[in-house]
């Protein structure tokens, strides 16, 4: 299997074996949970779609969500999983695409999947993505593993990257129980605020 998780082949080799440890196959109950108090017809953008779900969850209780993600197998089981709805993604590059900003950027095994030499580039473009007073909200995988993916990261590095653009506003443990086994014990959920 390719070894870079910043290439494409990467990704696609591990959904057409079936080795995708990331993918929970449902909805996480935290996002639910948050979702019962938001506003319904925001635009979303989940980048690193993957199967797609949170892609089907978001649209289906109004927003105007885009899924992209730049492995063809992924978007082939996000079509899956979308079926009617399999307009909602697209192939893209997080990097690159144009897009006007998004009310929300949702986060999910996508900033823990790049290599960490991406991180400040990341942290870049979401902050390009996100509306003034906009949400990246989401699963941040805070833990001290610099081999991935997943790629660990710290709570102070997470903040090194993200405090000039954004406000922390929520933030608390996930259970274990909630993740999935490769995050167990080390994902927080978390909301940003953009700064105005």
């Amino acid at each position: 299997m390719a070894s870079d998780s910043a290439e494409p082949d990467f990704w696609d080799s591990r959904y057409r074996q079936g080795v995708t440890p990331w993918d929970a196959g449902r909805v996480p109950p935290r996002l639910e949970q948050w979702l019962r108090a938001q506003p319904a017809g925001q635009r979303v953008l989940v980048p690193g779609c993957g199967s797609g779900y949170e892609v089907k969850r978001f649209a289906d209780r109004g927003d105007d969500v885009l899924g992209i993600d730049f492995s063809d197998a992924a978007l082939e089981a996000a079509r899956r999983t979308l079926d009617k709805l399999a307009h909602r993604v697209s192939k893209a590059d997080f990097f690159a695409f144009a897009a006007r900003p998004f009310d929300v950027v949702y986060e999910r095994t996508f900033m823990c999947a790049l290599p960490p030499p991406e991180r400040q580039r990341w942290a870049q473009r979401v902050a390009e993505l996100v509306r003034a007073g906009g949400l990246l909200a989401g699963f941040f995988f805070l833990a001290d593993k610099d081999r991935g993916p997943p790629f660990g990261i710290a709570a102070g590095e997470l903040h090194a990257l993200l405090d000039t653009a954004f406000a922390l506003i929520e933030d608390e443990p996930v259970p274990a129980e909630q993740s999935v086994p490769v995050l167990a014990g080390h994902e927080r959920w978390q909301v940003w605020k953009r700064r105005l």
